[in-house]
């Protein structure tokens, strides 16, 4: 008798293969607009939620787990420094407007994503900005290789699903450092597999891609974006006396921050 598991089952397993394999630049390259210096070290025992402000209003962090999330951080790194770099600065080839067209695409096919949080978010004049640049963006913009809508007052509103878990009050949980991803925390993990299901290029609901696809698309948007990113980590690297420290520092602070909005 031959037992196959359920087909639901195949493809949730299928997102999580696919989540941990597709996102082959780490997320430590923040925005140089995103990072500030990481707060001084406090006494976590007395912690009570998953993160506090404390009197100076400084960002306590929850990180029990942290001899596992410098692991991650040292194979981050050794991947990003041996591998994804050098991949992007032989890229740079091609002429950095064609890079910075193909981001533009990938940021525009990513629409739905924003759309449905900005939506369960109730963020209804937000919603309706990311429909309206995805039109114009899909037709003027020749499938957003261009982003006329910005020009036209319609700029681009980040969000995800962990961002409309944090604004119906689920805390960020314990930090996280995912291998290949980078620096995440508990709520923005669960985040990361739900709007996988509504990405066009991993949804089974869109575009229908083989996985191998799926992995070579998303991978092919990260180089990209490595190759048009001005060495922001390699700067951390250089000027912070602990560089896991100001990464946890400024991700944490960042999505707090974004959940705020």
């Amino acid at each position: 008798m031959n037992l196959h598991p359920p087909p639901g089952l195949t493809h949730f397993i299928s997102i999580l293969l696919t989540i941990c394999l597709l996102g082959l630049a780490p997320s430590v390259i923040l925005a140089q607009d995103q990072l500030t210096a990481p707060p001084s070290q406090s006494d976590q025992s007395s912690l009570e939620d998953d993160y506090l402000w404390d009197d100076e209003e400084e960002l306590i962090i929850f990180d029990p787990i942290e001899p596992f999330n410098r692991a991650m951080f040292w194979f981050n790194d050794k991947l990003y420094f041996y591998l994804l770099k050098p991949v992007a600065r032989v890229y740079r080839i091609v002429p950095e407007p064609a890079r910075e067209s193909v981001s533009k695409a990938f940021s525009n096919l990513g629409t739905p994503v924003r759309f449905v949080n900005a939506t369960l978010q109730l963020k209804l004049k937000e919603a309706g900005t990311e429909l309206g640049r995805f039109v114009i963006n899909s037709t003027i913009g020749i499938l957003g290789l261009f982003d006329p809508a910005r020009g036209m007052g319609l700029k681009k509103h980040e969000e995800d699903f962990g961002q409309t878990l944090g604004h119906y009050g689920a805390g960020p949980g314990f930090y996280l450092v995912i291998p290949v991803f980078g620096p995440s925390n508990l709520r923005d993990g669960v985040g990361r597999i739900a709007d996988s299901l509504v990405d066009p290029i991993t949804s089974p609901y869109y575009l229908e891609l083989k996985q191998l696809e799926e992995i070579g698309l998303k991978t092919y948007d990260q180089v990209n974006d490595l190759s048009i990113d001005k060495d922001t980590y390699e700067g951390i690297k250089r000027d912070a006396l602990d560089p896991y420290l100001f990464v946890r520092s400024a991700y944490m602070q960042h999505r707090a921050a974004k959940v705020e909005e």
